[in-house]
């Protein structure tokens, strides 16, 4: 069987974090992103393309959901895009979300080697940390114009290099360097989290999200992955963030597959995993993920309340 470019880069990235350590959860590839991975504080959400700008937007919005919910580091690793193959060591940007090559990954990955490189409007940039070169600058002697004219840039230029307000191009980077004689950009922590600005409708079509929402969980509706719903709960003794299926009349065998996605998903992100069934037939579980029942929802007058039922049922 001939296995797709994409798949082969998915493949490469599962071992590439397994030999380094990081706990992996299974390839998702018809969901919004592919893969989880962690390692201790650190947990990557990946999406994998052979051509980045092939990106679908509607899946940077749910994948951008999922980090919120997770603090985890969205990451987008491909080969090309329309115009020309992904250099390594450079970080380019998808509608918000970083881009990288997969050498790059393995860069950072293997070696701890992040890239200083950004790819924008107008070419490739360089964040130049503005408190060290203003140090040195000082303690060097030199004004800002003779400075400026060393490099040959306005003095301008080195007044917003110092105070953050622009980045350099990677010539002038180097020639500052050079004639300072140390390092003054700054690396890309890809593997930053970010909170991102989702627009998220209050009122879902979805009756057994309402009731969550009613309950006082923070609830999200998600579209195009493994579960229904993810949230977060801010309560002692439980975890902060949770994932769950509901029911929309699944089959018992597509329910049984689901669960062992909640399982995967729950051990990776360290949330807990459950079903809202309407289905009397399903009793307190189902593959050992805790069942609720729509109705039971509906009698329950608090979030507290319903924690607690979550919990006798997976503990049992």
């Amino acid at each position: 069987m001939n296995l797709s470019d994409r798949t082969k880069i998915i493949i490469e990235i599962n071992k590439l974090l397994y030999e380094e350590g990081f706990e992996t959860s299974n390839i998702y590839d018809k969901s919004c992103f592919d893969m989880f991975a962690r390692k201790k504080l650190l947990l990557l959400l990946l999406k994998v393309l052979v051509n980045i700008d092939s990106l679908n937007q509607s899946h940077v919005h749910e994948i951008k959901k999922i980090s919120n919910t997770f603090q985890a580091s969205p990451l987008v690793v491909g080969l090309k895009s329309k115009n020309h193959i992904l250099e390594e060591d450079v970080v380019y940007e998808r509608y918000g979300m970083p881009t990288i090559a997969l050498e790059t990954l393995k860069n950072i990955i293997i070696h701890g080697e992040y890239p200083e490189i950004l790819a924008d409007r107008g070419g490739y940039f360089v964040q130049i940390a503005g408190d060290l070169l203003k140090d040195y600058r000082t303690e060097f002697s030199l004004s800002l114009k003779e400075l400026a004219d060393l490099v040959k840039v306005s003095r301008e230029t080195i007044y917003n290099y110092e105070n953050n307000l622009s980045r350099a191009n990677p010539e002038t980077a180097i020639l500052l360097e050079e004639l300072l004689n140390m390092k003054i950009t700054l690396d890309i922590d890809v593997f930053q989290p970010k909170k991102f600005e989702v627009e998220e409708n209050e009122v879902s079509k979805n009756e057994n999200i309402n009731d969550l929402k009613k309950l006082g969980l923070g609830v999200v509706s998600t579209n195009k992955t493994p579960f229904d719903a993810l949230g977060k709960i801010e309560a002692k003794k439980i975890n902060d963030s949770f994932i769950t299926s509901l029911d929309d009349n699944k089959p018992t065998k597509t329910l049984h597959n689901v669960a062992i996605s909640l399982k995967d998903l729950s051990l990776i992100t360290g949330s807990d995993s459950f079903f809202i069934i309407n289905n009397e037939k399903i009793k307190e579980s189902l593959d050992g993920i805790p069942v609720i029942n729509s109705w039971e929802i509906k009698e329950i007058d608090d979030k507290n309340e319903f924690l607690k039922l979550v919990k006798e049922r997976k503990d049992n």
